[in-house]
């Protein structure tokens, strides 16, 4: 069995040790985390061995990267073009009680939570965030970095960009765009394309403003890679 790190130790990291267990594919030898307070503690019952940059004096491990939040959504991206690890060392971590179809394809250093769906020829790029009740129906495009809060759903043929983030319960209607780096308000119906780099929110979704900074900065740099094929 490999030996898999969590880069992160907030609520989404420890989401994902709960999902490693329950699926039992990969050893969880703890989290790593920047907080030095954390250091030689546990969470959850996991050990917290010490900061981010720890990864590379585990050369044996495979790494999820599990950071950010609705304020600081980019912060997944920055992290891991900062450790700078190769592709392989990326593990993708499935909940056993998701249902990924086998036309659908998932990228390294994803992780899909509890009950989320994978119906038909669905494309999950790189470090992808999919909370649970997450659905994902035929030919939908999640780029890399995105975000998918819990309950969030999206009709066929839907795309999120790179990096773009959907709160919880937002419906995205089928053949519809949402821009890079651009945030979805919770409860949000998404009738229409959304450009890169805005906050949406409301039934119908309407603009309320730019998105964050740390976003925009993602946006405007256009270091981290192409979209997923």
């Amino acid at each position: 069995m490999n030996g898999l790190v969590i880069v992160g130790a907030g609520g989404f990291a420890r989401e994902t040790a709960q999902a490693v267990a329950d699926a039992g594919e990969f050893k969880l030898l703890g989290h790593l985390d920047d907080n030095p307070a954390l250091h030689g503690t546990e969470v959850d019952g996991v050990p917290v061995l010490g900061g981010c940059d720890l990864v590379h004096e585990l050369p044996d491990a495979r790494v999820v990267v599990c950071v950010g939040n609705p304020g600081d959504y980019a912060a997944r991206a920055r992290l891991v073009r900062r450790l700078a690890l190769t592709q392989d060392r990326y593990a993708t971590v499935v909940h056993p009680t998701a249902s990924v179809s086998r036309s659908s394809t998932v990228g390294p250093g994803s992780v899909l939570l509890a009950h989320c769906v994978l119906t038909a020829a669905v494309r999950v790029g790189a470090h992808v965030a999919v909370m649970p009740h997450v659905v994902l129906t035929h030919d939908d495009v999640v780029e890399e970095y995105a975000t998918l809060a819990s309950g969030v759903r999206l009709g066929g043929g839907a795309r999120l960009e790179r990096g773009a983030y959907a709160g919880s319960g937002a419906l995205i209607r089928e053949g519809t765009t949402v821009g890079a780096w651009s945030l979805i308000g919770m409860g949000s119906t998404v009738l229409g394309d959304v450009p890169p780099g805005e906050v949406w929110a409301g039934s119908p979704a309407r603009r309320l403003r730019a998105a964050p900074a740390p976003a925009l900065d993602e946006l405007s740099t256009q270091q981290l890679g192409g979209p997923v094929a």
